[in-house]
């Protein structure tokens, strides 16, 4: 939702500071690996437990991941390598991240409520597993109300204000569900036209 909304403006605001970054000799692969380090230690801080200051180093983890395309940009080395890298990255930080909070939550709270945050995970994964595969054969599949930058406001909002991380996690999995099936009808009825339009010929 905000991914369709927003990534324009946010791209345009960046550039320049992407210019900046290129200039100093910074590549757009270190910063995203800069970004996955940072997701990583961003993890380990929420599984002991400071979820504030683990909302502070995945904010920070964020900002690599929100300038390497810039860098990218200002340095003419956009590629289909590049895009991979990144959007690989996307998916192993957010896998890091969920897995903290899994850790602090089975560490902290009784039952298997820390299968929860897994379960949000999962469906983040099959939502960007649709849009890939329909990209892939030529449909337009992005779009959907739980998007990663709603998945990632959520998760913010979660950590600084512990006592709603359990309900933001559940809100998270049935959101990211929803946008599971927008995205599968969206692919499907795009399928379906061009199969009866086949069909027609």
């Amino acid at each position: 939702m905000f991914d369709g909304n927003w990534r324009e403006t946010v791209e345009k605001a960046v550039d320049p500071v992407g210019e900046g970054l290129r200039k100093m000799g910074l590549s757009a692969d270190v910063l995203t690996t800069v970004g996955i380090l940072m997701a990583g230690a961003a993890a380990v801080i929420i599984g002991n437990g400071y979820l504030r200051w683990g909302f502070v180093a995945m904010l920070a983890a964020g900002i690599p991941d929100l300038l390497d395309g810039a860098v990218a940009k200002a340095s003419g080395s956009t590629s289909k390598r590049g895009a991979f890298f990144d959007s690989s990255s996307d998916r192993l930080s957010d896998a890091l991240i969920f897995g903290g909070i899994a850790w602090y939550l089975d560490s902290n709270e009784p039952g298997r409520i820390s299968i929860l945050p897994m379960a949000v995970m999962g469906a983040a994964l099959i939502t960007s597993y649709v849009r890939a595969k329909g990209e892939l054969l030529g449909y337009d599949a992005k779009g959907g109300i739980m998007e990663r930058a709603e998945r990632f406001i959520l998760v913010a909002v979660g950590l600084v204000f512990s006592s709603v991380l359990i309900p933001v996690l559940w809100i998270m999995l049935v959101l990211s569900s929803v946008t599971v099936v927008q995205r599968f009808v969206k692919v499907w009825r795009q399928a379906t036209v061009e199969k009866r339009a086949d069909a027609a010929l």
